[in-house]
């Protein structure tokens, strides 16, 4: 790979870095050909970017973004590594969850680290808290759940204390 393909390189994965504040390192070393095909195509069905390349080049694009702000990641970068890029903090977490489960011989893909929002997760002990991780969708819907609660506890209260008192009240209307 002579200098200008590698510039090419790193200017690609710095354009990632910069579009995802979610990226997984995995080393895929011991996978066969057919399996890496076919965790391409599961994170591409599930739009998760994955891409393979040098760890030299992987920190040259990590420290020309924020060299301080990604330096806990850097003892990740050893041996083969490829890299999953996400929207969602959880998909690529649960997309090496269930290729273990459907290849349950394979400890492959390991995780060496990730990068989810400000936060790293060291080593692959972390990939059941990551699977763990609720989305900002999953939170907004406990919280709107929340605030229902009362609400619909209210208006049942209010309901029977008419119906108590023999007044009629018209039903009030579900709520969405």
């Amino acid at each position: 790979m002579n200098k200008d393909q590698k510039n090419e390189v790193i200017e690609l994965l710095k354009g990632k870095f910069s579009q995802y504040s979610n990226f997984y390192i995995t080393n895929t070393e011991s996978l066969t050909v057919a399996q890496v095909n076919h965790l391409r195509k599961v994170c591409f069905d599930k739009n998760v970017e994955m891409k393979v390349a040098k760890n030299t080049l992987i920190k040259k694009a990590l420290e020309s973004l924020n060299s301080e702000k990604y330096s806990a990641v850097y003892e990740a970068l050893h041996g083969v590594t490829a890299l999953l890029f996400s929207d969602s903090p959880k998909e690529p977490a649960l997309i090496i969850s269930d290729f273990r489960k459907e290849n349950a011989k394979l400890e492959k893909p390991v995780l060496k680290a990730a990068f989810v929002g400000e936060e790293v997760y060291l080593g692959d002990n972390q990939l059941a808290t990551l699977v763990k991780i609720k989305t900002k969708n999953e939170l907004i819907g406990e919280v709107i759940g929340l605030l229902q609660s009362p609400a619909k506890r209210v208006i049942a209260a209010l309901l029977e204390k008419a119906n108590k008192e023999g007044g009629e009240v018209a039903e009030a209307p579900a709520a969405e």
